[in-house]
């Protein structure tokens, strides 16, 4: 019986120094939910009115900018700055709510360590925005490089184009992910060999092929200072009037008719200008 009544009496006093514990357990359990809730309910209004703010500053202009880009051919990006800055505001708040509820819970190797990924993401921010301008500009460069073959008639601009838009998109995401504390030495080592053996084997070809088409832009320029629109020249016996002068040919025109000549011809051979 004895036994009986220290059994009894042992049990109620662990119950009586755990209670406090459990109570203060249960406290911040129910504490760590109100959190929660609260939490997310507010989160869902902040989103809410971030979107309408984004709206108003008509920020979905950079979507047309961003969505013009194609990567490659007929294959355009299908960008959402409202919902890209709304859901990374958002898991922001949701994390700190988590490091709250950590906390609460005297969970503190969970709260340290999503504290350090909290603090990483503003770096991670930062790196895509640099992406982002970096693709803006890209795209800006390759259409500038595109008019500028396309003014001058020469053929190949878009190809070129092309390939200086994607080296600029690997520079410039290196860099972003440099931004974002990513180790990128061994992508960017064995890229400046790949990049260096590629550019140089592109120059060789480019410089070999586009001897021709220098020289037809030094005759055309020739052309233009030598000879006006409206002036007439004897060409293979016979007498026309310089109709228009063109990139690589020049139209020329009498009583029988238009005739189109290559530059070349004009500038290797001797013409009779008639006063």
């Amino acid at each position: 019986m004895d036994k009986l009544t220290q059994y009894k009496d042992t049990a109620i006093e662990s119950l009586s120094s755990m209670w406090p514990e459990i109570t203060r357990i249960a406290l911040n359990v129910v504490g760590a939910l109100v959190i929660l809730v609260v939490g997310w309910l507010i989160t869902k209004i902040i989103v809410r009115l971030i979107k309408k703010g984004l709206k108003l500053a008509k920020v979905n202009k950079l979507d047309d900018k961003l969505n013009e880009i194609e990567i490659f051919e007929g294959k355009q990006l299908h960008f959402d700055t409202i919902k890209v800055v709304s859901t990374f505001l958002k898991w922001m708040i949701y994390i700190m709510l988590l490091i709250v509820v950590s906390d609460v819970l005297n969970l503190k190797i969970i709260s340290e360590q999503i504290s350090n990924f909290l603090g990483y993401l503003p770096q991670l921010f930062v790196g895509l925005i640099i992406f982002t301008l970096g693709l803006l500009f890209s795209n800006f460069v390759k259409k500038a490089l595109k008019s500028l073959f396309d003014s001058m008639d020469l053929s190949g601009g878009k190809m070129i184009s092309q390939i200086v838009f994607f080296l600029l998109i690997i520079f410039i995401s290196i860099t972003a992910l440099n931004q974002a504390g990513v180790n990128t030495d061994i992508i960017t080592n064995n890229l400046t060999m790949i990049l260096a053996a590629f550019l140089l084997s592109f120059a060789l070809a480019f410089g070999l092929g586009a001897k021709e088409v220098v020289a037809d832009l030094l005759r055309t320029f020739y052309t233009r200072k030598t000879y006006e629109v409206g002036k007439k020249i004897e060409f293979e016996n016979k007498v026309y009037e310089i109709d228009s002068i063109n990139n690589i040919s020049i139209v020329l025109k009498n009583s029988e008719g238009k005739l189109i000549v290559p530059i070349k011809d004009i500038v290797e051979n001797q013409l009779k200008v008639i006063d």
